[in-house]
């Protein structure tokens, strides 16, 4: 019997298909639309967690707040205090330093091109490991010898001298005001994700020097920033280097201020998914009015077939029979409806994460939930036309004209 009402719903859809096809539209944007926003919103936390992971969440920072904006020695870090604490925690903290930053021009020969020098401390690799294509990475004696090493990124090696080997070749920059000629020791492979280049500014100009050419001896710094080793928990490792400073700086604890990478990855996260969500939520009203769509054109459908209701009635169908054929017809809009608004939703993710190179995540769950919906919102809003339908008089169904 299903069966055959099946049947009579193609029929009647395929008689009608204009006005098929625009009673599906509301359900065909309203589906995509949730599934394409909440793929976003998780195709966005799965990018920002594979970031975190590997710019490593065992990196944390630690600043000093002070009560009255007057910031003194007290509350300011040097290397002396980077590596005071270093030798504190021994083996459980596997980097220190300040993680010093700033932009210069490069030059070499008539070309010039604006990076990034990333400054490193000892263990370096421990803080950026990059994937090394010609040459080497910075070790401890370039940092401890304050030499004028540079590690390049390879865009920018192809952009100052034309090729990407550049081992062995000097640039000529300044650092604190003063003419610097620093030897290129190593070219590496920019891995950045397109959502890191946008946070960047678009860049992909990167280098990598040792910390200790970038400051001076004395010099004050807001904030320290450590890696912890891998047996570490992050918490109890936090409360730890917080007492040491206390101690060190003669600061009340709660003046010290320590954020882990992985505390700053499980708030976004959260706020994505908070977001996702929300903004999901708002584009499954459409959903509702591509339901009231339905129940319409039902209503006009149940109006046109008053005839054929009487028919079938007099043949001997029962006015649970007559109720059924029209709810599979609205459930069988409605679930075309949400197939093509699934297939439309998935193929905006997938082309949209084509064009900015990020792996899209779509889960199945949410697909069939989608489906499920879509078809629980024909059955809802497809219940009154067919009670309708079924409580036809069929003597007057059949003087209808």
């Amino acid at each position: 019997m299903i069966f055959e009402n099946l049947k009579l719903a193609m029929f009647s859809i395929r008689a009608n298909k204009m006005r098929s096809f625009l009673t599906m539209l509301g359900m065909i944007i309203g589906i995509s639309s949730v599934i394409a926003i909440v793929s976003l919103g998780d195709t966005m936390r799965s990018v920002v967690a594979g970031e975190y992971e590997n710019f490593g969440t065992g990196l944390a920072g630690v600043y000093i707040m002070s009560p009255d904006d007057v910031y003194t020695d007290s509350n300011l870090f040097t290397k002396e205090d980077a590596d005071q604490l270093k030798e504190a925690m021994g083996g459980e903290l596997t980097y220190v330093g300040f993680r010093s930053s700033t932009r210069a021009d490069v030059k070499a020969g008539r070309k010039t091109e604006t990076v990034s020098l990333t400054g490193l401390a000892e263990n370096p690799t421990e803080m950026k490991d990059p994937k090394i294509m010609y040459g080497r990475m910075l070790n401890d004696k370039d940092i401890l010898e304050k030499k004028n090493f540079v590690v390049l990124d390879s865009t920018t090696a192809v952009n100052i001298f034309g090729q990407e080997n550049v081992v062995g070749k000097t640039i000529k920059t300044t650092i604190q005001n003063q003419a610097e000629e620093l030897l290129v020791i190593g070219v590496f492979q920019n891995t950045d994700s397109a959502l890191m280049k946008l946070m960047n500014g678009g860049s992909v100009a990167d280098a990598f020097v040792p910390e200790s050419i970038l400051l001076s001896e004395n010099e004050y710094q807001w904030s320290l920033y450590f890696c912890m080793a891998e047996d570490q928990d992050m918490t109890q490792l936090q409360s730890r280097v917080v007492a040491y400073i206390a101690r060190m700086k003669n600061q009340d604890l709660e003046n010290i201020i320590c954020n882990s990478a992985q505390q700053e990855m499980s708030s976004i996260d959260s706020m994505l998914a908070s977001l996702s969500a929300v903004v999901g939520a708002i584009a499954a009203i459409s959903l509702v009015v591509g339901g009231i769509g339905i129940m319409n054109i039902m209503l006009v459908s149940v109006t046109e077939r008053t005839r054929e209701i009487g028919i079938r009635k007099a043949l001997g169908a029962r006015t649970g029979d007559i109720m059924i054929q029209f709810l599979i017809e609205a459930a069988a809009i409605s679930a075309a409806g949400g197939l093509i608004g699934t297939l439309l939703g998935i193929s905006v993710v997938a082309i949209g994460g084509m064009i900015v190179g990020v792996g899209v995540v779509v889960k199945p769950s949410v697909v069939l939930i989608a489906v499920a919906f879509s078809a629980m919102v024909g059955l809802g809003f497809g219940l009154y036309p067919a009670k309708k339908a079924a409580k036809k008089d069929p003597v007057e169904a059949l003087r209808y004209e």
